[in-house]
């Protein structure tokens, strides 16, 4: 039994909405050290955030990690891109699938394991209006059945 500590940071709840997930993959974040504590202080923003393969890497771009108070005037730009780290064949699965499927890369957790961030990287397609609104309408009968069976 492996002993994994894993501490959820944050979840990206509008890429569920906005998204159908097809396979999701971990991957490490390569990070400085304010921006740890930052993250371990819970101001970190993935709603606007996605990946992007560039050169054989892997990048995550539009993640707001808000400036360590402490760091004063050596804080970074809080959206800068941060590389993430996967194996080559996995780039190169997500790469293939990316420009020939149609399909795109999005960030749907933040979350520690034992001491380190790890990002969970899916491969999403994009949801019509249509489909958006089919599956409110099933939460909502879902929710109305719970509902009646409590009472």
């Amino acid at each position: 039994m492996s002993n994994n500590k894993i501490k959820t940071i944050i979840n990206n709840k509008k890429a569920r909405h906005d998204f159908h997930i097809l396979e999701s993959y971990e991957a490490g974040i390569e990070l400085l050290g304010k921006e740890v504590k930052s993250i371990r202080q819970g101001k970190v923003n993935l709603k606007e955030s996605y990946a992007q393969i560039e050169k054989g890497e892997v990048w995550l771009v539009g993640m707001h990690i808000s400036p360590y108070e402490q760091a004063g005037q050596f804080n970074d730009d809080p959206v800068r891109k941060r590389k993430l780290l996967l194996h080559k064949r996995e780039i190169r699965k997500l790469e293939a699938a990316v420009q020939q499927q149609g399909l795109t890369l999005i960030p749907t957790k933040l979350y520690f394991k034992n001491s380190l961030v790890k990002v969970e990287l899916s491969l999403a397609k994009g949801k019509k209006l249509y489909d958006k609104r089919d599956d409110l309408k099933r939460k909502e009968i879902e929710k109305q059945i719970k509902l009646r069976l409590d009472n």
